[in-house]
């Protein structure tokens, strides 16, 4: 009888438990679902089966990151979650059809850009007006600061190590302050190859894995600002960056829990950020600004000048709610087995010199933000969070880099990091390339 007790006890201890925001009974449901469809060769490829593999191992990763001693104190979460994936695509240690099916559904259905859409406008929207424009105004000022001091730091210390100036900033510095692959990597090696003989498709594959690691090195000091913050609480606005005018909403106020949602007011605010992304589309067809881009300016615009009613105002808090717990590890997951090559990384792991630049450029700009903050009266963990986005992978690495530090409410100045940074490091890059050649 006391055997039966015990044993039911456990069971009820067992069904209390959850996977993330997935109660166990219902994840165990999940994963019978997930092995006789993976045994039976039957899993859908359609939105479905890629969201459902997703959501099955992005929870229980994020779980297992959050306690491996000293990394979940360095965005241990975030690092199981997205690199974990591609270490095991390479190793061909996942099912063929779960890779197929995730890879397809990443590539083919632009689900990073409806995450940034419902990110932007959730966050923006529930942001303090005066806040937003004090912060706005100076992040600039920080970005410009970093934009200086990364290149000329990642320069000295590449020629200590015997990379030659033009190898340091053209081939590692560069390629990391891009702003991401399509929109960094890419057209930085197009307009390489229009001024050197050499294929752009090997320019490619040599910039790229720097992109790659530059975006390791700023979640793992992400983890770290976070880690700060915890520390030294002055030092953080747990999501501002700047101290708040007055008591109205702001962007602290988003990581607390609301009394309730309003489903209406949330969809709303939802439908307004797809119909601006989609504007934005049209936008870029005609003067080929990248579609965030248009959709962040206009909401910040509207948000500056107090054309954002009430509800949706209050609707954009409960979006960006549903956006960071529900989507955020799934798409981790996806970036990990569609968007990260495992190679890639062990390529420059392997080269010293390079690797040894890539981590003192990030951290320069880290470094860099932090400090020029403090002088402007800016959070300086927030800021440097934000700010190091701009050595990511786009908004693949934006992504990555606000989750290990705990802040996706500053999705909206990452986006300025990464658009304004990567567009003025693409267009220097390539003159002086033309120049010096």
């Amino acid at each position: 009888m006391e055997e039966k007790m015990s044993s039911q006890g456990i069971l009820k201890k067992l069904f209390s438990l959850q996977i993330g925001i997935i109660p166990m009974p219902l994840y165990i449901l999940l994963i019978v679902a997930y092995v006789l469809l993976t045994w039976g060769n039957q899993m859908p490829d359609d939105m479905l089966g890629a969201i459902g593999i997703m959501t099955l191992f992005s929870f229980i990763l994020e779980e297992i990151g959050k306690h491996i001693p000293i990394l979940k104190s360095l965005g241990g979460k975030v690092l199981v979650v997205t690199f974990l994936p591609s270490y095991l695509v390479y190793e061909n240690w996942l099912p063929k059809s779960t890779v197929h099916v995730v890879t397809d559904f990443m590539n083919n259905n632009n689900f990073l850009a409806f995450f940034i859409a419902l990110l932007i406008v959730g966050s923006i929207s529930a942001m303090n007006r005066k806040t937003l424009i004090k912060a706005s105004t100076r992040i600039i000022v920080v970005l410009l600061i970093c934009e200086l001091v990364g290149p000329l730091l990642g320069i000295a210390v590449g020629s200590l190590l015997g990379l030659s100036i033009w190898k340091s900033y053209f081939y590692v510095v560069a390629p990391i302050m891009a702003g991401g692959v399509g929109e960094g990597a890419l057209p930085l090696s197009l307009g390489y190859a229009a001024i050197i003989s050499m294929a752009q498709p090997k320019i490619f594959a040599m910039i790229l894995p720097c992109v790659m690691l530059g975006s390791l090195v700023a979640v793992i000091l992400s983890g770290i600002l976070k880690k700060m913050g915890d520390i030294h609480p002055e030092w953080t606005g747990n999501g501002r960056l700047v101290e708040a005018d007055d008591g109205q909403s702001d962007l602290g106020n988003l990581t607390q829990k609301s009394s309730g949602a309003d489903i209406e007011k949330m969809l709303v605010s939802g439908i307004l950020a797809i119909s601006l992304y989609l504007l934005g589309v049209w936008v870029n067809s005609v003067i080929h600004l990248p579609a965030p881009i248009v959709l962040l300016i206009v909401v910040m615009i509207a948000k500056m000048l107090g054309w954002i009613p009430e509800s949706l105002q209050e609707g954009g808090k409960s979006l960006y709610s549903l956006t960071v717990k529900g989507i955020t590890p799934p798409l981790l997951f996806g970036v990990g087995i569609a968007m990260t090559p495992w190679e890639s990384l062990v390529t420059v792991f392997t080269n010293i010199p390079m690797l040894i630049t890539i981590v003192v450029t990030v951290t320069g700009i880290v470094c860099a933000a932090f400090f020029s903050a403090k002088m402007l009266g800016m959070y300086p963990v927030d800021t440097a969070i934000a700010v190091s986005c701009c050595s990511g992978q786009g908004g693949t690495g934006a992504l990555a880099i606000l989750a290990a530090g705990d802040r996706m409410e500053l999705m909206p100045f990452a986006q300025v990091a990464v658009r304004l940074g990567g567009a003025i490091t693409v267009t220097l890059s390539i003159f002086l390339m033309r120049l010096f050649v």
